[in-house]
């Protein structure tokens, strides 16, 4: 065999994620309805002069903004995906869109909590009637949304590492997103019945309070998950450990020096593993035993022979 044989054979591909189509179309849909009901909610906030309304409207501002983010970066992350320029492929495009998503929450809670502090400070007459029921439509828009977007955020599945399904983070975003709007949609509608019927007008900037703390805490788990994935500090001790287990087998009479394990994928795992034995076996020999792990998508093996 020529070199230029032996290395076409030794030549794979750097695709370790085929991405989500579903997913990606399912977002696009939710964006067309969010941006209509994002118009429909600002303006009828202003008109009818409700706070809990205005905020879920503004929330939705940005909520379409990041819907449309994610749109993005499933579609640049699937024409990427042959650019030898990404090196471990284009997965953690989605990632940073997730990522990106997770601070646009940030800044939706904050101006809900700017904007209801100052209704408490200064409270102002509300249309009851008609902010009730934008709210309304809103609040069954998200649930359209959250059902076409379902299985995005991860909560009641087994949580990552080895051998188990990986959640997409930038599906997760989306449908936080939408799940953030549907909470401070019915927190609106709380808001304006007690307003209305009750006369307790304290409710309705009350009720953007708690909206955006609950925005807060949500952004911040998805800050947390996506930052880990980016700076490639999660926590693969699972897999890592079947590595070990695996390469510890008497017969092979092997060492593990050193080891790297990172995710490129959703189910997808690149290893940079070190060794020193005295058996005979070559990297090739290792990657083979390794390829036991599925989830190994890319193995760099460096065997160093026991000095004798």
């Amino acid at each position: 065999m020529t070199l230029e044989k032996a290395s076409q054979a030794r030549r794979h591909s750097h695709i370790f994620d085929e991405g989500n189509p579903l997913a990606e179309k399912s977002t696009l849909h939710a964006t067309i309805l969010s941006v209509a009901m994002m118009v429909a909610e600002v303006v009828g906030g202003y008109w009818f002069n409700s706070m809990a309304l205005l905020a879920d409207g503004w929330h939705m501002v940005a909520h379409s903004m990041a819907l449309g983010l994610s749109v993005l970066a499933y579609v640049l992350a699937r024409r990427n995906a042959g650019n030898n320029r990404f090196v471990f492929g284009t997965w953690k495009i989605e990632v940073l869109g997730a990522y990106t998503s997770a601070i646009f929450l940030v800044l939706i809670a904050l101006l809900m909590l700017w904007q209801s502090a100052s209704r408490i400070v200064a409270p102002s007459p509300i249309a009851y009637n008609e902010a009730i029921f934008v709210t309304i439509v809103g609040l069954l828009v998200n649930f359209i949304c959250a059902w076409m977007l379902r299985g995005g955020s991860g909560h009641g599945a087994e949580e990552k590492d080895a051998g188990k399904p990986q959640k997409d983070l930038n599906l997760r975003s989306a449908y936080l997103h939408v799940i953030a709007d549907a909470a401070t949609s019915v927190l609106a509608v709380i808001a304006l019945v007690a307003g209305k019927w009750w006369g307790i007008l304290w409710m309705d900037p009350l009720m953007g309070i708690l909206g955006a703390v609950m925005v807060l805490v949500w952004a911040w788990e998805l800050l947390r998950d996506t930052g880990r994935v980016l700076l490639t500090a999660e926590d693969s001790e699972a897999l890592s450990a079947k590595i070990r287990e695996t390469l510890a087998n008497p017969e092979y009479r092997t060492a593990i020096v050193d080891m790297h394990l990172w995710r490129v994928g959703r189910e997808k795992y690149s290893c940079v593993v070190t060794v020193v034995t005295d058996s005979a076996l070559t990297p090739d020999g290792y990657r083979e035993i390794l390829s036991a792990h599925p989830e190994l998508a890319h193995v760099v093996v460096e065997v160093n022979p026991l000095a004798r």
